[in-house]
């Protein structure tokens, strides 16, 4: 594959039976010199949805990228554009990891 472009949906995993949100994408990947490099768009631009993906982002910007066959691929998101835009890092970390965030009352 030297492009893929498509329709997928970012998956953000509170827990291993748990998701807290999931958007849906366009996305284009390229395969650059052994790697592959990604950038996509929320499809809904709403206000909504650009609130709660930005929230997750914050809070933990590892998603699970998921593409139409079922296939997944964790990857960091790195939000561009008032988070309407994205580009995707393949995540290589570990699995379980804590995510601690505080909200001040």
């Amino acid at each position: 594959m030297e492009r893929f472009e498509g329709r997928c949906w970012l998956d953000w995993w509170a827990n291993s039976s748990t998701v807290l949100g999931s958007v849906e994408v366009a996305i284009v990947i390229t395969a650059v010199t052994g790697d592959w490099e990604a950038d996509g768009r929320l499809v809904s631009a709403s206000d909504e949805d650009r609130e709660a993906f930005a929230f997750l982002c914050e809070l933990d910007p590892v998603f699970t990228l998921r593409f139409e066959d079922g296939s997944v691929l964790a990857v960091t998101v790195q939000p561009t554009d008032g988070h309407r835009r994205f580009t995707l890092t393949e995540y290589t970390g570990p699995v379980q990891r804590a995510v601690v965030n505080r909200i001040a009352l």
